[in-house]
C-alpha cells in the first residue's frame, strides 16, 4: 500500500505550491493631478497600451475606502483626482497584470487607462503604467501624460508614486 501513496504523494507536493502561491489582495488606486501644466510624453499612448493585461473583473470591483484622502486632494491647491478604483487582486510570484481605465473611450482610449502588475516573492513588486490622455474635438488622441513606476510595496501602507505633473496613491492590502 504505501508504494502505490507514493505517486500520489509527489504528485500533491508538485501541484500544491501553485494552487496555494496566490494571495488576494484589496487593491485601491488614485491617479491625480499635482501640477497645473501637464507633461506629455514624447508620444502618445500606444495603441496596444493594455497588451496582454486582463480587465478587472466586475465581481471583483469594489466600493473604494480611501474617500476622505481622496476629498483632501480634491480640496487642496493645485490637485485633481482623475481616477479612483479599488478591486480585488490575486497575486502570485507570476505577472498577471490588469488594465484599469476610467470615463468614455475615444480613439481606442480613455481619459485615464493604465496596467497594474503585483507580484509577490520575497516583497509585494508593483509595476504601474498609466496613461492619462487628451482628445481634438473630433475625438481623437493627441498627447499624453506618463506615469511609470516600478516599487516594492509594504501591504497595508498607503503608499505615494510621483511624477512631475502627476501623482498617485496606492494601498495593497491582504485580505
Amino acid at each position: 500500500m504505501p508504494r502505490l501513496l507514493r505517486p500520489l504523494l509527489v504528485a500533491l507536493l508538485l501541484i500544491a505550491p501553485t494552487a496555494f502561491a496566490e494571495a488576494l489582495y484589496q487593491v485601491e488606486l488614485i491617479v491625480f493631478r499635482q501640477a497645473d501644466k501637464a507633461v506629455h510624453a514624447s508620444q502618445p499612448a500606444p495603441e496596444d497600451w493594455a497588451g496582454n493585461a486582463a480587465a478587472i473583473p466586475a465581481e471583483r470591483e469594489r466600493s473604494p475606502a480611501l474617500t476622505d484622502t481622496a476629498a483632501k486632494l480634491e480640496g487642496s491647491q493645485g490637485y485633481r483626482v482623475l481616477l479612483h478604483k479599488a478591486w480585488q487582486q490575486g497575486v502570485g510570484t507570476s505577472p498577471a497584470p490588469l488594465r484599469f481605465a476610467t470615463g468614455k473611450q475615444s480613439d481606442g482610449h480613455f481619459p485615464v487607462e493604465g496596467v497594474l502588475d503585483l507580484t509577490q516573492g520575497r516583497q509585494l513588486e508593483l509595476n504601474l503604467q498609466t496613461w492619462v490622455n487628451q482628445f481634438n474635438g473630433d475625438g481623437f488622441l493627441t498627447s499624453s501624460e506618463r506615469l511609470q513606476i516600478q516599487r516594492r510595496l509594504i501591504p497595508g501602507q498607503l503608499t505615494y508614486l510621483d511624477h512631475p505633473s502627476l501623482g498617485a496613491l496606492i494601498r495593497v492590502s491582504p485580505l
